[in-house]
């Protein structure tokens, strides 16, 4: 399973993307603040930006699992090796103060929010599991591809 993840507004509280499973159109997605990580800098360069719980990850491509969230009480997608970052998962959530670092899911959004987590999020989870009950290779890639830059 190939996912990748969008990023399209920035703004300076958030930023809003979209999630392509294997090419095609899953859902919208909500995270951090994209401060300019790329997996290729240092941990150091990395460490020196990154504010925690309030930064989006590094662009680049990553390997993910399924597992139990001590946060959550379930279990859910966690991206691996990312760094400087640690547990980053995929859930449920509609606003930056939600995020803590993670990615958001959402059938809609709007200025610094998504919608519909839980629809969005019931429809993706049970695709990643499978995959992962499957062993198949699970990849996920953030991008920048900023179509929109908001003033705020």
């Amino acid at each position: 399973m190939e996912i990748l993840v969008k990023r399209t507004i920035p703004s300076k509280n958030s930023t809003i993307g979209s999630m392509f499973v294997n090419g095609k159109f899953q859902c919208y997605t909500l995270e951090p603040v994209d401060r300019g990580l790329t997996s290729d800098m240092t941990l150091a360069q990395i460490q020196a930006i990154k504010v925690d719980g309030e930064t989006a990850q590094p662009t680049g491509t990553y390997s993910m699992d399924w597992y139990f969230s001590p946060d959550h009480g379930i279990y859910l997608p966690r991206i691996l090796n990312i760094p400087g970052f640690q547990d980053d998962e995929i859930h449920i959530g509609n606003f930056p103060k939600d995020t803590k670092g993670c990615t958001l899911l959402g059938t809609g959004y709007g200025v610094d929010a998504v919608y519909n987590s839980k629809v969005a999020v019931g429809v993706f989870y049970p695709l990643f599991e499978a995959a992962f009950k499957n062993k198949e290779k699970i990849t996920i890639t953030y991008e920048r591809t900023y179509v929109v830059k908001t003033n705020d």
